[in-house]
C-alpha cells in the first residue's frame, strides 16, 4: 500500500467530509430556529404541517431521505448534483433535530421573566435576543453537542450517493489493498474531530456558565 497516496486521497476526503459538516451547521441551525417557532405556534395552519415535517425527518432514516432528493427527485423534475442533494437531505434532517431542542430551551424559560421584560418596557424581539436567547443557548449546549457529534459520524452516509468523502475514500482503498489501515485512519479522524468539538462546547458551556 502506497501510504503517501492514502494520506493524499484521504486529505482530499476530509475536506469534504469537514464541508459538508459546517454547511449542514450552517443552514440546520437557523431552519431549526425558524421551525421551533412553527412548532410552538397556535395557529394550527402552522403548527400541524411543522409537527407533520417533524414527524417525517425525525421518522425515517437520514440515509433513505439522502436516496430520496437524489435518487427520488428526479422522476418528479428536480435533480441536484451529488453535493447539494447531500446538503439538503442533511440540513432538512438536522434541523428537525435542532427545532426540538430549541424548542425545549424556549420553552424552559419561566413566563415570570417576559412579564418583568414587559413591564421594563421591552419589546418582544428586545426580550428574545437580550433575555431569552441566552438562557436558551446555556441550556441547550449539551443536546446540541451531541447532535454534533452525530453529525460529525453521519456524514459517512454521503458515499450511498458516491460522494467522494472520507468514508468512500477509506472503502476503496481498505478493499483494494484488502487491509484494515485506512479504518484506522479514518476511525482516528473521526475520534479528533469530534474531541475537538466536545471540546469547543466545553468551552462555550464554561464561558455562559454564569446563567442560571
Amino acid at each position: 500500500m502506497d501510504y503517501s497516496v492514502l494520506l493524499q486521497q484521504m486529505l482530499g476526503g476530509i475536506q469534504l467530509t469537514v464541508s459538508i459538516f459546517l454547511l449542514t451547521i450552517l443552514f440546520a441551525l437557523p431552519l431549526g430556529l425558524v421551525l421551533s417557532f412553527g412548532r410552538m405556534s397556535k395557529l394550527k395552519i402552522v403548527n400541524i404541517p411543522v409537527k407533520f415535517y417533524l414527524l417525517i425527518m425525525r421518522g425515517t432514516p437520514l440515509m433513505l431521505q439522502l436516496m430520496f432528493i437524489f435518487f427520488g427527485m428526479p422522476f418528479l423534475g428536480i435533480k441536484f448534483d451529488r453535493f447539494l442533494a447531500c446538503i439538503i437531505a442533511f440540513s432538512l434532517n438536522y434541523a428537525a433535530y435542532f427545532a426540538e431542542i430549541f424548542r425545549g430551551g424556549i420553552e424552559s424559560v419561566q413566563t415570570g421573566q417576559y412579564e418583568a421584560a414587559k413591564v421594563l418596557g421591552f419589546s418582544k424581539s428586545q426580550t428574545f435576543f437580550r433575555i431569552v436567547l441566552p438562557q436558551v443557548i446555556k441550556r441547550i449546549i449539551p443536546p446540541m453537542g451531541n447532535e454534533f457529534i452525530t453529525l460529525v459520524k453521519d456524514t459517512s452516509l454521503a458515499l450511498t450517493i458516491s460522494i467522494v468523502e472520507l468514508m468512500n475514500v477509506t472503502k476503496a482503498f481498505a478493499n483494494s489493498s484488502v487491509s484494515v489501515v485506512p479504518y484506522i485512519f479514518a476511525a482516528l479522524f473521526y475520534l479528533v474531530m469530534n474531541g475537538v468539538v466536545t471540546l469547543l462546547f466545553s468551552a462555550l458551556e464554561k464561558k455562559l456558565s454564569y446563567y442560571k
